[in-house]
């Protein structure tokens, strides 16, 4: 099985790392969770509620939706912190002022979000997991030289991180492959059962920082757009 992949490529400062990656991942766990499972018989089942809540961004003119689980919003803050350290680790040559800063050796930094179902096996080998569907955050981190243009980087970064939820939203209606639902005893197969009040599909977070990276498309887009509406 081929797992569907999406990139998502932003440039942001480092305080709202965070925020953009949680809103992303927060957007796609929404479409990707669903209430508690309770079988009454063996393929004889009710599907509980998933309760949803706004999330005003601090360092970024937007707001998004999640799902209104502690435990869940708690594990993806946990994952996405220790992102922002490893970049933390490796700051330097990758940041900089816009308009000085030679991004062809800023370092290639990104965050996956993988849905993945168990293929059960033989002991003593380890169930097989098979991805199904990858959804990466790709970043560029810029430092603004005043608070002008931090204005206009919130402000463009909001319509954005906008167009890529409507992007979420659209895909996910679509009619594509997603795991059928299990009997009670491949549940933990396809779900992750481990959370009290909901029920995601089986997900996994992981992030790399490589560099120097080759490209510089994504810097220059954005030191392109602040140079020109500065200029207006």
């Amino acid at each position: 099985m081929n797992a569907r992949s999406q990139v998502f490529e932003l440039s942001v400062e480092g305080r709202q790392i965070e925020e953009v990656v949680q809103s992303i991942f927060h957007t796609l766990l929404m479409h990707r969770t669903l209430g508690k499972f309770h079988y009454k018989q063996e393929g004889s089942y009710s599907i509980g509620t998933v309760g949803i809540m706004d999330v005003d961004c601090d360092y970024i003119d937007f707001t998004y939706v999640r799902v209104a689980s502690e435990e869940l919003d708690q594990n993806l803050r946990r994952e996405v912190s220790m992102f922002r350290d490893t970049l933390r680790s490796h700051d330097g040559p990758g940041s900089g002022q816009v308009g000085c800063i030679d991004f062809n050796h800023s370092l290639n930094r990104e965050i996956s979000l993988e849905f993945y179902q168990k293929k059960r096996a033989r002991w003593p080998f380890q169930s097989e997991c098979i991805p199904w569907e990858v959804w990466t955050v790709k970043l560029d981190i810029i430092t603004l030289a005043n608070e002008h243009e931090r204005q206009v980087c919130r402000e463009r970064l909001g319509e954005v991180l906008a167009e890529k939820v409507m992007y979420v939203a659209d895909t996910m209606n679509r009619h594509e492959y997603v795991p059928k639902m299990p009997n009670q005893s491949d549940l933990d197969l396809i779900f992750d059962t481990v959370h009290f009040d909901v029920q995601p599909y089986l997900y996994r977070i992981s992030h790399q920082t490589t560099g120097p990276a080759a490209s510089a498309s994504v810097g220059t887009t954005m030191r392109k757009f602040l140079k020109d509406t500065l200029a207006l």
